[in-house]
Parts: C-alpha cells; structure tokens; sequence
C-alpha cells in the first residue's frame, strides 16, 4: 500500500487517514504461521508546524503455543506505533526519521517490520504458567505430578558430592 504525503507536507495543520489489510499469513515464524488473519491497519499522517508523524494502529489475530506449557493460544494482538517523516535527510542521522523524497510511503514493509519488531520474545498462556514436567511432560497448571522432584540434574551431580 503507497501512502501518498504529498498534500500532508505541504500544508501545515494537514491530515490524511487510510485503512487497508495487510495479508500476513504466509510469514513463518518459530516454524509455524502464527497470523490467521490478515492486518487490519489504520495509517494517520498529520502535519503539525511543519513537522509530519505517521500514526500507525494495527491488530491482527495471532495463535501460538504457550512457551511453557504448549497450550495454543489464540489472541488479538493490538499494537500503535509512531514514526517522523522528512522529505530528504541533510546528513547521516537518519536513525529517527523515515526519508519520503517522492512524498510516497510504503507502508507494507513498514507495517511488518514493527510488527515483527514488537511480537513478545517469549509468548505465555499466562505469567504465572508452571510449565511442563521435565521427567513425565504432566502440565503443571493441572496440578502436580508423581514424579520424585529430589532428582539432580547430572551435570549438577558434581556440586551435590560438595554439600555431602
């Protein structure tokens, strides 16, 4: 999706919205495809004393398993992010800003780079979820399992030998 600027950057007090879907499901991640559904994505670009932000608001439905417990999770993912806009860069610093020298944006790429830039490292049923039994695999949220939880790990058999 090309986001046209141009009428934005040059009038101050200026503002444009657009709405699109951004098909996402074909991206593989953690060896699965996460996103069901496409991006649902509201982009606003105003221009406020010469200075023109880009106001991004997207939600998508995202299914993985919890990184504990495995349990698939289904959620609504709503994320909104900002960024500066400028015609051209006098210099190198450009770590701030998006170049827009045509007063054009594609949004594509941008949409999906802070997408994937905001998903959590580590994605939970919930913050308190036990995990799984490392010796018989029971879920630890269903309570707990017969498993002797006096075992030492071997590497560790060393450090035992210490405290005897």
């Amino acid at each position: 999706m090309v986001f046209d600027l141009k009428e934005v950057f040059e009038r101050d007090g200026a503002a444009k919205t657009v709405s699109f879907e951004l098909a996402i499901s074909d991206i593989e991640l953690d060896s699965g495809y996460p996103f069901s559904t496409p991006a649902q994505v509201t982009a606003t670009a105003s221009n406020k004393t010469g200075i023109v932000r880009l106001y991004l608001d997207v939600s998508f439905v995202y299914n993985r398993p919890c990184d504990r417990c495995m349990k698939e999770l289904t959620t609504t993912m709503e994320y909104s992010f900002e960024h500066r806009l400028i015609a051209s860069l006098c210099g190198d610093d450009d770590g701030d800003y998006i170049e827009t020298p045509d007063f054009s944006l594609e949004l594509d790429e941008l949409v999906l780079s802070d997408i994937l830039l905001e998903l959590p490292l580590k994605f939970l049923c919930d913050e308190d979820c036990k995990g799984l039994c490392p010796t018989c695999g029971h879920d630890l949220n269903e309570g707990d399992c017969s498993c002797d939880k006096r075992t030492i790990d071997p590497r560790l058999e060393a450090l035992k030998q210490l405290l005897d």
